[in-house]
């Protein structure tokens, strides 16, 4: 009886000394010091970080959710497993890591002026229909949609040449769309570089650039960086002629050229 009666004071001791360990200060900086020297991110945890719906990212928003005002050893234990786990994901292919990426930007052009006449129930039929022929052109070509910008999207791609062939398979789609009497016109920039991946999403200089491409194309055209250009095969594409992009936050060495699809012989 005794031998039982103390069972819970010791469970509470061990209790009271587990979580003195967890919040003791040395012990979580030693465990933020081997942070340093796994592979991956090493600030792995904040909400930058753990964007996204893959597995990885939401179990980490769960771990630093149970720790969101205190240092904690495990929640660092934990998301250091985490960060290990994310990088041998980008390593073996599941992830981009800094690797070469084409990077698709795409929008509605006129849209919003359309829709404020049109009315909400029209816009949203139309931004299904739209979605349906930009998605699947982006998986047919083994692509991947990042995130979604109001009527755009922003894409990624193994080659220009994947990213090009899905933009310009969504023109002649979205040429059957009509919705309130309207037939939606769709521009879309392509350039390609190495932007970093952090969480779900993609940051850096070439995202910046690929949307200034984007913005800079007309309605139904696919404006293409000349980085990504010198990429693509010329029998399968039309290349038009090289010009300086002259868009604010564009690098000054920024050309681009209008491409279409090669005409049948």
């Amino acid at each position: 009886m005794g031998d039982g009666g103390d069972q819970p004071a010791r469970r509470r001791r061990v209790s009271a000394a587990a979580a003195r360990t967890d919040a003791d200060p040395r012990v979580v900086g030693l465990l933020r010091a081997l942070r340093r020297r796994l592979p991956g991110d090493e600030r792995f945890g904040d909400p930058l970080s753990t964007a996204g719906e893959e597995p990885v990212n939401v179990i980490a928003r769960r771990v630093s959710a149970l720790t969101p005002e205190r240092p904690s050893a495990m929640g660092e234990l934990g998301l250091g497993a985490l960060q290990a786990w994310q990088a041998l994901s980008e390593k073996s292919g599941r992830g981009r890591g800094d690797q070469e990426l084409a990077l698709l930007f795409t929008d509605l052009v006129g849209f919003s002026s359309w829709a404020l006449e049109a009315g909400d129930a029209a816009a949203v039929e139309l931004l299904r229909e739209v979605g349906v022929v930009v998605e699947g052109a982006v998986a047919e070509h083994e692509g991947r949609i990042v995130k979604r910008l109001g009527d755009g999207v922003m894409a990624v791609f193994a080659s220009p040449q994947a990213a090009v062939e899905a933009a310009l398979a969504m023109h002649p789609r979205l040429d059957e769309i009509e919705v309130a009497g309207h037939t939606p016109r769709m521009r879309a920039g392509v350039h390609c570089g190495r932007p970093r991946r952090l969480g779900g999403d993609y940051l850096g200089v070439d995202v910046n650039v690929a949307a200034r491409v984007g913005e800079a194309a007309g309605a139904a055209e696919v404006l293409v960086s000349e980085a990504a250009c010198e990429r693509l095969d010329r029998e399968r594409f039309e290349i038009g002629r090289a010009k300086r992009l002259k868009a604010p936050g564009a690098p000054r060495e920024l050309r681009v050229s209008r491409v279409t699809a090669q005409a049948p012989s």
